[in-house]
């Protein structure tokens, strides 16, 4: 469950809505999304998107501690919201079957698919090293924030 005021979420939208509007670069708007999320959103360790490329996750533009570079398809919880087409909130990464530990501070995690022209293209993914950090206000917004991102790619 969120530990803060979320208030901050409609100022986030609106920032990040003027990020993408105009840059026709997806990594230019990958990576001050990241660093819009990482710098707004409290008790979070890790913000960034994996990009999928020849059928696996590579490390996009982040913000935080290094990362893995490359995630299978369906391995850990970036790999499993790709696999199913559906968001991943996991209030504990531990007791998550298949987990991949990048950075051993991090409890909690968010992971939010990314389309174009209907396939998944990559994944938000946000860490925090606070179990069950994320609640329903912080998965409905930042998934707001990923269809403002795919509505840009068009």
């Amino acid at each position: 469950m969120s530990s803060f005021d979320t208030d901050l979420y409609p100022l986030l939208l609106q920032q990040a809505a003027a990020l993408v509007q105009d840059e026709p670069d997806l990594i230019a708007k990958m990576a001050n999304l990241s660093a819009l999320i990482y710098n707004s959103v409290p008790e979070l360790n890790w913000a960034g998107f994996y990009i999928m490329r020849e059928g696996e996750l590579v490390l996009g533009p982040f913000q935080g501690q290094v990362a893995c570079v490359r995630i299978p398809v369906g391995k850990g919880v970036c790999g499993t919201a790709v696999a199913t087409g559906e968001t991943q909130c996991i209030a504990d990464v531990h007791a998550f079957p298949g987990h991949i530990a990048c950075d051993a501070a991090s409890e909690s995690e968010l992971v939010i698919p990314v389309r174009s022209a209907d396939r998944i293209i990559a994944v938000l993914d946000i860490d925090s090293p606070v179990l069950n950090r994320f609640g329903a206000e912080d998965q409905s917004a930042l998934e707001q924030l990923v269809r403002l991102l795919e509505q840009s790619l068009v």
